[in-house]
């Protein structure tokens, strides 16, 4: 795999993955209402989404990566009225202080969440499964090139993610106030709720 190509992958990947979606609402709402650590499970799952689809790409199962996008309206559903949960016992909580005690989602429930929202993405099929192919010959890859491809892909999109998350998570601790920390609160469950909705509709 050359320079130049690795280089436009990496590019089209910051620009994914800077664009505002369901990955990135999510992210944000879940370091504003539990911290960043608490986002990790997330990014990773979303980041396992993007390295599946990568896959279908480089094996050229464009057509099994479409009729999954089609099979995952259930999948979709389920993400995103999960989500909304979360939003809606966020807006239900009390206000709390910074240095009070805070549920934290597990992290297994925070992977899937983002493996699904990935998943169930046509926008990130439509991406890996029709833009990509049409500037990168995937079907040459070597092995050394399919992982240098997914380690870019993992490497861009976690960095990027972090950076809303640490950005979020920094503007939470700055909330030291009750009123101040719950109108962060009820951001973060605004957030989970309208990215569960856009994760249920979306198409």
């Amino acid at each position: 795999m050359d320079i130049v190509s690795l280089a436009g992958l990496a590019t089209a990947m910051v620009v994914l993955a800077l664009t505002p979606g369901p990955g990135v609402f999510a992210t944000v709402a879940t370091a504003l209402s539990s911290g960043f650590r608490a986002t990790l499970g997330l990014i990773f799952g979303l980041v396992t989404g993007d390295i599946c689809y990568l896959l279908f790409a480089i094996f050229g199962l464009s057509m099994v990566a479409e009729a999954m996008g089609e099979c995952f309206v259930l999948i979709k559903i389920g993400a995103g009225a999960y989500l909304a949960y979360l939003g809606v016992q966020l807006l239900r909580t009390k206000p709390l202080k910074q240095s009070d005690a805070h549920p934290t989602p597990s992290t297994g429930k925070t992977y899937f969440s983002g493996l699904f929202i990935t998943l169930a993405n046509p926008k990130v099929i439509l991406f890996y499964c029709g833009f990509l192919p049409s500037f990168m010959d995937l079907g040459t890859l070597t092995p050394t090139g399919m992982v240098v491809t997914a380690l870019t892909v993992a490497t861009v999109v976690t960095g990027v993610l972090c950076g809303y998350a640490l950005l979020a998570s920094r503007a939470r601790k700055a909330m030291t106030e009750k009123n101040a920390f719950k109108a962060v609160q009820n951001t973060a469950g605004g957030l989970m709720i309208a990215t569960g909705i856009k994760v249920a509709v979306d198409h």
